[in-house]
């Protein structure tokens, strides 16, 4: 599990990867991750999650230091955890996990779904409600996507103390689109009085006059919004190079999405005949690289992908100078992932879907 207070130090084994400078496959292979000494893993999943304080000491050789172990209400519980703290079989707590009394607290760290303490321990089913409320079965959403954040910002501003359950019922959409409206326009908010006033998530929340109680995913977005807003003079000059290169069409900066509350990610189009490349991924933690797919650059989850065919990592660091991640596009054939191209073999380029 998450220990209380120790979101912020959760690592992957692609953050720990950048952390040595080598390649998430790389780390694969060496099995470092694997050695004696090395910190156990906070969970037993396939995507597995470590301390990062405990891994920064075991790779400077200093001692371990030791995770708390008394419980905390805010203690963040992954399936497994959650399915044995309510004593129930992990497919019971997949299908407990859709009432809206739990789903709307649920949080992704490193694309893993966990849930606080308190509502796995303390969450009672919601009693089926009868035909009428919310999006009738086998119907799509009634609102347009597109509109959504506004008529989401209106209930709020009516009701701070508003639910995904709230929104469902008076819009007509699913329980999950709610929940990323409602956690994302909290989120911003949040981010405003935290940019103009300083202090905490928490303490923005207060001053909004959100319930504690239902903050938690808006908090953790709420930071990395705040880091989305400090990137965006890096991302606009990066699309201004590119455009002034003709792989863009316009110089507009990509918007920053957050396909896991706490990471943010961008996609550049590359949309002239002359691109080398259908698209370009950022991420705050891992840089860049190469999308082969303009309908689908992200990927399943927007997990970031090692390198292979067709998955290119471009240039070092997470903000490398646009000229040089140009040079690096330039002289990179995204057919062949991270090597370079062969010195008698022409360069291929990529079908543009």
């Amino acid at each position: 599990m998450i220990r209380a207070g120790r979101l912020h130090v959760v690592r992957t084994l692609a953050d720990i990867a950048v952390r040595q400078g080598i390649a998430v496959q790389t780390l694969l292979n060496s099995g470092r991750h694997l050695a004696e000494g090395f910190p156990a893993p906070l969970n037993a999943g396939r995507t597995r999650l470590y301390d990062g304080e405990q891994v920064d000491a075991c790779l400077a050789g200093l001692p371990v230091p030791p995770l708390p172990v008394t419980d905390d209400d805010e203690d963040l519980l992954d399936r497994q955890e959650a399915a044995a703290l309510r004593g129930m079989t992990a497919q019971r707590w997949d299908r407990r996990k859709l009432d809206p009394a739990v789903s709307e607290h649920v949080l992704l760290v490193g694309g893993v779904e966990h849930w606080p303490r308190r509502v796995v321990r303390d969450h009672t089913p919601t009693p089926r409600r009868h035909a009428g409320g919310g999006r009738p079965a086998g119907v799509g959403d009634q609102v347009p996507r597109d509109q959504l954040p506004a008529l989401v910002a209106q209930l709020l501003d009516d009701d701070p103390a508003l639910t995904a359950a709230g929104v469902t019922d008076r819009l007509g959409v699913h329980p999950d689109t709610a929940q990323d409206a409602l956690t994302q326009c909290r989120a911003e908010r949040m981010a405003e009085v935290m940019e103009q006033r300083g202090g905490t998530a928490a303490e923005a929340a207060a001053a909004l006059g959100y319930p504690a109680g239902l903050i938690r995913r808006a908090s953790v977005r709420a930071e990395a919004v705040l880091r989305s807003r400090r990137a965006r003079s890096y991302l606009v000059a990066v699309a201004q190079v590119l455009h002034a290169r003709g792989w863009m069409t316009t110089d507009s900066p990509p918007a920053v999405q957050y396909p896991e509350d706490d990471a943010c990610v961008a996609v550049l189009v590359l949309d002239t005949p002359s691109a080398p490349a259908p698209a370009l991924v950022w991420s705050e933690r891992h840089g860049w690289r190469i999308a082969v797919s303009r309908r689908h650059p992200l990927g399943r989850g927007g997990a970031w992908l090692p390198p292979g065919p067709g998955v290119c990592h471009l240039a070092t660091g997470t903000t490398p100078f646009p000229a040089v991640l140009v040079d690096a596009l330039d002289s990179t054939d995204p057919l062949e992932g991270d090597q370079p191209p062969h010195p008698h073999r022409p360069r291929r380029r990529l079908v543009r879907v």
